[in-house]
């Protein structure tokens, strides 16, 4: 039996790129279904400006609209700031705060308006705020395979900035393919070294695929060790900042097919998830 596979369904990555907002009803009931599930963790809004990402303005309402009393699945919410987590750390349901790191200056000035030293810091001070309210933090290092604005990229300058983020104590990283130009080989050689190298910290995949390569691309960060994975049901969803033209996200569904393929565990329940697929269809604009 393959080891158990950990899983967060980010319906804040399906969501936030759609111009037509989203009930704050509608939010609420498709992310009730979610968390009946079991997925491990849930990453469910942001806290950033409305003018930056208008979907997202109506977070506080959602977080505390939202029956997480009786899911096991851990909320998850996106900051960029110190503003954004500090609003976070009213909610003690919220158990983790994601980052959106880059290692392309380009994306993150586009993302959170920020530079490399900007950003640092703006780790420490977030870093700070999860220590307080017992919260975890995920860094997410966007543009971790490549980006598509000519930034230096290599799979050393990755590597040199998990090693500065393992060392100032970050214990959870994700590498994300932020535009879909990932390939196997370049996945498998990453985590084929930070895995190994960096054994305190818990790697993850936030992969955003295609038709054609999804399959591929998770069989190799799987085999080359990678035990936590980023995915959204029917694959809705894209980075609205990174380019014009979405790439979706890895579809729930074929991730859990992959997995049950292969005879690794998970936590999600099957009828529940074939619920929440379903009520998708009628909460995201067609």
């Amino acid at each position: 039996m393959a080891e158990k596979v950990i899983i967060t369904e980010c319906p804040r990555d399906a969501m936030q790129g759609i111009p037509q907002f989203i009930a704050t009803d509608d939010k609420v009931r498709y992310i009730n279904a979610l968390l009946k599930a079991g997925f491990d963790y849930l990453d469910f809004g942001s806290f950033v400006s409305p003018k930056v990402m208008p979907q997202m303005a109506d977070t506080d309402e959602v977080v505390q609209r939202i029956d997480w009393q009786h899911s096991n699945s851990k909320l998850l919410a996106i900051i960029g700031n110190l503003k954004g987590a500090e609003r976070a750390e009213l909610y003690p349901q919220i158990r983790v705060l994601g980052f959106p790191f880059s290692v392309s200056p380009t994306f993150l000035q586009r993302n959170i308006n920020a530079t490399l030293a900007d950003t640092v810091l703006r780790i420490g001070e977030i870093k700070d705020v999860c220590d307080r309210s017992n919260k975890d933090l995920v860094i997410y290092i966007s543009m971790a395979f490549g980006n598509p604005y000519g930034d230096d990229w290599n799979t050393e300058i990755v590597g040199e900035w998990v090693e500065r983020l393992a060392w100032i104590g970050i214990r959870k990283i994700a590498l994300s393919d932020t535009i879909g130009t990932a390939n196997p080989e370049t996945i498998d050689y990453i985590f084929s070294y930070v895995i190994p190298q960096f054994p305190e910290v818990e790697f993850g995949a936030h992969f955003h695929t295609t038709s054609s390569n999804w399959k591929a691309n998770i069989d190799a960060a799987y085999r080359a060790g990678c035990r936590k994975f980023d995915a959204a049901v029917r694959g809705y969803g894209g980075c609205p900042m990174a380019k014009d033209d979405l790439t979706g996200n890895l579809p729930t569904e074929n991730l859990l097919a992959y997995l049950d393929e292969i005879g690794a565990s998970h936590s999600v329940q099957k009828q529940a998830f074939q619920d929440a697929y379903l009520l998708a269809a009628e909460v995201f604009p067609h």
